[in-house]
């Protein structure tokens, strides 16, 4: 009898410090996630979610609802264990709509927006055009913050066009105020010709994330738009990991524009990226 109650005592012990191993695993986690346009071929959005958790990651950024209502989005990502961490959305549904975005995002979990792209018409032109949009995106980012969520801007290299010193980028920054979060795109900044590792510390603790993916060398994987997976082109990651880390940087969200094998590519991505990333190194809280 007194076997059986100390084996019983031992099992209850067990089972009470389960939730606290769980706990420090998912604390412990590398911040990695997936930007869901790498996998918008790669079949129906649940297989694509399964190729993200068969890869060992745990989370997404979204591209706007992914063709789904929030409680089928939501189910899908609660079956494979993933969070979403960020979700793009144009920024004429911010402008049009925000309400119906926040609400869509509060339902499946998101607490961050990011602006992706900007179409042609929006694109400005000169300095005072840059300068204006940061306004607007800053009163965007002030509305977001009192919804509870948080604004971010993802660039491309028409952004890096310098104005007297200053690229739009900075520009846009600059004007935005300190509501707004950067979502810096590594291999469109090396495009531009910029290094990306300074361009880092320019925006040190306003990175809510890095787009992570690789160019390839000139001339090479022409039919994928000549980028390449995280650690496999010519992005220099030993010093860029470092500068990402002492910017703050919260996500590294493996993406590639134009995949032959999307599987592959986040699967060699987040290899790389949990190998190469510092072991003290989890998600940080936002601030």
């Amino acid at each position: 009898m007194k076997a059986l109650f100390r084996r019983s005592a031992s099992l209850i012990l067990l089972f009470a410090t389960l939730p606290a191993f769980a706990d420090e695993a998912a604390s412990t986690q590398k911040p990695i996630a997936v930007q869901m346009y790498t996998l918008r071929n790669a079949g129906s959005l649940d297989q694509q979610l399964k190729i993200v958790h068969d890869a060992g990651v745990h989370a997404v950024e979204t591209v706007g609802t992914q063709n789904a209502s929030a409680a089928e989005l939501k189910r899908l990502l609660d079956r494979y264990s993933i969070k979403a961490v960020s979700s793009h959305v144009p920024l004429a549904e911010l402008r049009n709509d925000l309400d119906g975005v926040v609400t869509f995002n509060r339902s499946i979990g998101n607490t961050t927006l990011v602006v992706p792209y900007l179409d042609a018409k929006d694109r400005p032109t000169d300095a005072a055009g840059w300068t204006a949009l940061g306004q607007e995106l800053g009163r965007i980012a002030k509305q977001v913050r009192a919804k509870g969520m948080r604004l971010a801007y993802h660039n491309h290299d028409f952004e890096l066009v310098d104005f007297d010193g200053s690229t739009g980028l900075e520009l846009l920054f600059a004007a935005a105020g300190p509501d707004l979060q950067t979502e810096l795109d590594l291999a469109w900044v090396a495009r531009a010709g910029l290094d990306p590792a300074v361009m880092l510390g320019k925006f040190r603790d306003r990175v809510f994330a890095v787009h992570a993916k690789d160019n390839a060398p000139k001339g090479q994987a022409e039919d994928e738009g000549g980028f390449a997976a995280v650690g496999q082109g010519v992005l220099d990651w030993n010093a860029i990991l470092p500068a990402a880390a002492a910017a703050g940087v919260h996500w590294y969200i493996i993406e590639h524009d134009q995949p032959r094998n999307p599987a592959k590519v986040i699967q060699t991505g987040a290899d790389y990226l949990r190998e190469h990333l510092a072991i003290d190194q989890p998600a940080r809280a936002l601030r």
